[in-house]
């Protein structure tokens, strides 16, 4: 069965199918749009499952099936209206039937560019909330003041701004915060998914500065928000406070990589100067031990990937002496330590790289220096040698390649 196989039988039924949301709104902006969410108007539960045995039911608190559509599973939803009556996202008394108009399935959803239909039958454009418009204007406007009633919804207006690089309208930036306290419940799961998929955009700063905004940063990223005001030594950082600095920091990143456990690295790396004490201001003297704890508290709250804490915890202790190595053999250490970290050298150059905006040669150079270090052997090792001299032979060995390495290369 295809979509307009589907689309007739619904038709069939009397009612009508739909593609809503960011399909929609892809297409309209002329991007590739991606998965389709259809819904239905007009149709009575029963007489649908009568007309597709085989759909599977997924939906717990209104309908919601998987239909077999061009050998794809599609989710098919009924239209649906919402009313207020608890605290967060599952707060909510739902009511769908067949009367449920698709305006009114439209006017529950958050923003307008995301409260857009199109009817398959015909291929129209219902579009009762001026989405088109605020698309065409590069803003994101909530669809009414019901907006604020879940409010994750700011996170998402937050993380759709750095997606899409829209601007967040004054009003809809009000309702963000009147989340604020409220969002204090949420699950911080959702509350992770939105960071991760503001991680992963072009621009992740935008999902930042938008909160900020909105004085909704404080409730949902603490650590983020002390750098605000953290003054910094103006010679070493133009740019402003730790917190301009953490913006610049994991923009940069996000240039260089897609691993978003490289970006998160970034964003976190300075996280100890949030905790400098006043009178220290504008030096940051052991932020790199003080944001171990920081990022420690922060995965208590919110559990991190593995990757993703491990990463940054790396990137907060070492990331300050790697332009500061000059003996030999520290640089050594130090790349036999960055090989091992789970970033890679490759993800650890990068947040180096934004921060001090050059690499230092060992660095840059790490797989010409790593390959000299690693073909010391064991094998080689004077027969007489045991315990501690074993190791001692090898480093030496190791320190001896580097230095003729550097020799060859001036």
């Amino acid at each position: 069965m295809n979509e307009m196989e589907f689309s007739q039988k619904i038709d069939d039924l009397g009612g009508t199918l739909y593609i809503v949301g960011g399909w929609v709104r892809d297409k309209i902006r002329g991007v590739i749009p991606k998965d389709k969410d259809f819904v239905i108007c007009h149709v009575k539960e029963d007489d649908f499952k009568q007309n597709f045995p085989k759909a599977k039911k997924v939906g717990k608190s209104f309908p919601v099936y998987l239909v077999k559509i061009e050998d794809k599973e599609c989710e098919v939803a009924f239209a649906r209206k919402e009313r207020k009556t608890g605290i967060g996202y599952t707060g909510f008394s739902i009511e769908y039937d067949e009367k449920v108009t698709i305006e009114e399935d439209l006017y529950r959803r958050d923003t307008t560019m995301n409260s857009i239909a199109y009817r398959m039958r015909d291929g129209k454009i219902i579009d009762p909330y001026k989405g088109r418009e605020d698309i065409e204007k590069k803003c994101i406007k909530a669809v009414s003041h019901h907006f604020k009633e879940d409010p994750v919804r700011a996170l998402r207006a937050a993380r759709q701004a750095c997606e899409l690089n829209f601007r967040i309208n004054e009003d809809t930036v009000n309702l963000m915060r009147a989340c604020r306290e409220e969002i204090k419940s949420e699950p911080q799961e959702r509350i992770f998914n939105e960071l991760q998929r503001a991680l992963k955009t072009k621009k992740p700063s935008i999902f930042f500065r938008s909160l900020v905004k909105a004085d909704l940063l404080e409730i949902l990223f603490p650590e983020i928000y002390a750098l605000i005001g953290k003054t910094q030594p103006v010679a070493f950082h133009p740019e402003g406070d730790a917190f301009e600095h953490t913006m610049e920091i994991v923009d940069l990143v996000a240039d260089m990589t897609d691993d978003v456990a490289v970006r998160f690295a970034g964003l976190v790396h300075d996280l100890g100067k949030g905790v400098t004490p006043k009178e220290m201001l504008p030096h940051h003297y052991g932020h790199e031990e003080k944001g171990l704890a920081v990022l420690k508290a922060w995965n208590k709250r919110m559990t991190l990937p593995k990757k993703w804490l491990q990463g940054g915890l790396f990137v907060i202790k070492e990331h300050m002496r790697a332009a500061r190595l000059g003996k030999v053999g520290k640089i050594v250490d130090f790349l036999l330590i960055v090989e091992k970290n789970p970033l890679g050298f490759a993800g650890f150059n990068c947040v180096i790289l934004a921060d001090s905006k050059s690499l230092p040669y060992y660095l840059a150079d790490y797989h010409s220096y790593l390959q000299k270090i690693h073909s010391v052997s064991m094998k080689n090792c004077p027969a007489n040698l045991k315990g501690k001299a074993i190791g001692d032979w090898i480093r030496n060995e190791q320190i001896k390649l580097f230095k003729q390495n550097i020799e060859v290369e001036a």
